[in-house]
């Protein structure tokens, strides 16, 4: 029966599999007979006057797109013509442009085709490259491992920048400079985090075989010391203090007999130990002797006391058992002075919960300290095998004279050069079946997590509920994402997400006319970048809308930065919420930070500002501008900026790219290079205005903003999910990916569009929790 049942869920398999294939391809063939039948008609008449031929427009041809499968193949073209037609880019005004209806049923034509195709299997995961740490993860990974802000990481080298983010594992490097940077860091972060003792004073000797005494059965001679019978030398040395002593004694021996040669060692006639030398005369050992001397003269004796001869008989050589001494070496430190418990730094009654006492060796207090912190900066339980590398590392450095807190430091030293805090390991299983993703485990999921949200390592609650497989249900999932998101972690998100996400972190690099805008300074910077950190917070703390980021009706300022704005009722050095009902400012777009650096040192940019709308707010970026084409400042233009920007579209080769950028660019054009509220720019009347390219005309910013929020929700909703997805997996995203994102936006859409829905959504994702491969 157990054959019989295993044949039948086979078959049953085998034709779920067979069915889903039939069904898959009775699919294709529908869609194909839509493409003949409808899809293919409209690219005639609206594309392929222009993208066809030898040279086609932007160098993209479809004239060989015959059925569905072709467009499969090249489905990221695909994608990037879908969203210049859903903008309105494409086809262009002065051609044959869809009618609305039209543009519509063929974007959803494209973006159905493709989902059920690559969605309608398992999609794959994607595979992330293993990441190391970047500088402020280090950093706050260092701060909440030992408690010690390491600042200096600042000044570590650079991080490169992958699809805008520092945290891409594939760009993440480690050059030898970072290396040693890694080295120093943790000899100084050890030093901080314990207090050490001074190492004790060292007493030392070094005789060789040749400066030792002889007697019966000795000689001396080419540089070593011969027992050739049973005989002894000795030294006597003034020992400053009684404590442990190591004698090291250079031998070798030549075999006779059935046993090696032995010695014994004496102090003050008391023998100490018996030692077998196994080495021999050419190619001799250190054997090593620990000893506990008093203070005061003390004699050492070496005594070879099995010596062993056979005279020659006939044809057969003598059998002589000799011995040789080459070096003697007596050393001991001081044990160093106690330390004063006033002088400890603070993290170091939290880390050395324990001492070497009468019932504790070193190596057992070694082990209880760095056990559980190993398993944290690892972020996952360390093994045996890790700590007894460890410990015997440390204990070596003990019995070599090191102090206790010493032996402490170079264990942490040694945990924070180890590939396993430096990088976020993930350990994929050696055989995955195709077409099978598993699931990272609970401790890869925690950092995943907390690298995310923190830019840290996972705290004790994250880890504990890692050890009891309790993260991985989806309700303890959700539960986590909100706390997280309420922890004063979570400002590591805005700081290293949404700064970089929004180009905040050049906003160090703008710097401003003086005399043109005189009100702007150092302090306004930090305040225009704070306002917007603070913004993002609240919005991501209250768990509001996303869509509020693009037009919400309140900021967060102070005193100081609501006088720049010339917005009254503001006071003290605090920030607060600020309404900004009355005031022409709604968002992130009208924040000075925003306005900065998308904005010239003299003057403001349209083209700039449009750019990053279309970045940053819509996810279509332009393509780069053709070679050749002179910036605005060089070209030879006259009259307003309005004017030299449509001078300089009026070239076809410009024409393009600046009708998607520059109506966004100029809805904004009231507000100055460092974002104040103007009217008028070298004394002309500011004309806002413009025809955005799916036909939408606006009057100025506002209009922009309202336009943005009810027409182009989904729109942001999606680049902010990619953008988020991205700096999540710390990997650039692939079509692969677009299901994800596609369930993700729409679990927005029907969830009025909660920033915790986002975040939670993403943590909840195959990408974010299983293992996939990499496709080329």
């Amino acid at each position: 029966m157990r054959i019989e049942y295993g044949i039948l869920q086979t078959a049953v398999v085998i034709f779920a599999s067979l069915w889903a294939q039939f069904l898959q391809a009775a699919d294709l063939n529908l869609r194909d007979e839509q493409f003949i039948r409808q899809i293919r008609p409209m690219l005639e008449q609206t594309c392929l006057d222009c993208h066809s031929g030898s040279e086609p427009a932007a160098g993209l041809a479809l004239q060989h797109f015959k059925d569905v499968h072709s467009i499969l193949k090249e489905r990221r073209t695909w994608e990037k013509i879908i969203q210049r037609v859903e903008i309105g880019d494409m086809p262009p005004p002065e051609g044959d442009p869809f009618p609305k209806e039209q543009r519509d049923f063929f974007v959803n034509w494209f973006r159905t085709t493709i989902s059920e195709v690559d969605c309608g299997k398992t999609p794959n995961p994607g595979s992330i490259t293993l990441r190391r740490l970047n500088r402020n993860e280090y950093r706050n990974t260092v701060r909440d491992l030992l408690g010690i802000d390491y600042s200096p990481a600042a000044d570590f080298p650079g991080d490169d920048v992958g699809y805008g983010f520092d945290n891409i594992g594939d760009v993440l490097t480690l050059p030898p400079i970072l290396m040693e940077k890694y080295i120093t860091a943790a000899e100084e972060i050890s030093k901080r985090a314990i207090a050490a003792p001074e190492p004790g004073q060292l007493f030392e000797i070094n005789l060789s075989g040749e400066q030792l005494s002889t007697g019966e059965g000795v000689s001396k001679g080419n540089g070593k010391l011969t027992f050739f019978a049973n005989g002894s030398t000795n030294f006597a040395e003034q020992i400053p203090w009684i404590g442990p002593f190591t004698l090291e004694l250079l031998m070798g021996a030549s075999r006779a007999g059935n046993e090696p040669a032995r010695v014994a060692v004496f102090v003050d006639d008391k023998k100490i130990r018996e030692i077998p030398i196994q080495a021999n005369e050419n190619d001799p050992k250190v054997y090593t002797v620990p000893v506990r001397l008093r203070g005061g003269k003390r004699t050492v004796k070496i005594a070879f006391i099995n010596d062993f001869y056979i005279a020659p008989k006939g044809n057969e050589k003598a059998q002589d058992r000799n011995a040789y001494l080459y070096n003697v070496r007596l050393w001991g430190r001081k044990a160093p002075e106690r330390l004063n418990p006033a002088d400890l730094p603070p993290t170091h009654a939290k880390l050395v919960t324990i001492e070497p006492s009468a019932t504790v060796t070193v190596e057992d207090a070694i082990r209880k300290v760095i056990s559980p912190l190993a398993s944290r900066a690892f972020r996952r339980p360390a093994t045996k095998q890790e700590i007894d590398r460890i410990v015997k590392f440390c204990s070596q450095a003990y019995e070599d004279g090191e102090s206790y807190e010493g032996s402490l430091q170079l264990a942490i030293q040694a945990l924070l050069v180890s590939p396993h805090f430096l990088f976020k390991v993930e350990q994929v299983p050696k055989a995955i079946v195709p077409g099978e993703f598993p699931r990272i485990s609970s401790f890869e999921l925690a950092t995943r997590m907390s690298y995310f949200l923190w830019s840290t390592m996972p705290d004790d609650r994250l880890l504990q509920l890692a050890l009891s497989n309790e993260l991985q249900k989806p309700e303890v999932l959700r539960s986590e994402v909100r706390r997280m998101i309420q922890d004063r972690r979570a400002t590591e998100f805005v700081e290293n997400f949404a700064a970089q996400w929004l180009t905040l972190r050049k906003l160090d690099l703008f710097q401003p006319n003086a005399q043109l805008f005189p009100s702007w300074n150092e302090r306004i910077r930090d305040l225009a970048r704070r306002e917007t950190y603070a913004f993002f917070y609240g919005v991501m703390k209250e768990d509001l809308s996303i869509l509020t980021l693009i037009d919400a009706d309140f900021t967060y300022m102070n005193e100081e930065l609501a006088k720049f704005y010339g917005i009254p009722g503001v006071k003290g050095p605090e920030f607060r919420k600020v309404s900004l009902t009355g005031q022409p400012r709604l968002g992130l777009l009208t924040q000075a930070s925003v306005l900065a650096v998308t904005s010239n040192p003299t003057r403001t940019s349209p083209v700039k500002r449009g750019k990053w709308i279309l970045d940053n707010i819509l996810g279509t970026p332009p393509p780069n501008p053709p070679p050749g084409v002179p910036e605005l400042e060089k070209a030879k233009l006259t009259g307003t900026l309005r004017e030299r920007i449509e001078q300089h579209r009026s070239d076809v080769a410009c024409a393009g790219c600046h009708k998607l950028m520059d109506p966004l660019g100029l809805a904004l054009e009231n507000f100055n290079a460092v974002g104040l509220w103007r009217t008028q720019d070298e004394g002309q009347k500011i004309d806002a205005s413009g025809v955005l390219p799916d036909g939408t005309t606006v009057k100025h910013a506002g209009d922009l903003i309202r336009t943005l929020r009810a027409a182009h929700a989904d729109q942001f909703s999606r680049c902010l999910t990619e953008k988020m997805m991205c700096f999540a997996l710390g990997r650039g995203l692939e079509y692969y990916d677009r299901c994800t994102v596609d369930q993700i936006v729409s679990k927005l859409k029907s969830n009025d569009y909660r920033f915790s829905m986002l975040v939670t959504e993403i943590v909840l994702s195959d990408p974010f929790q299983k293992y996939g491969t990499r496709e080329d």
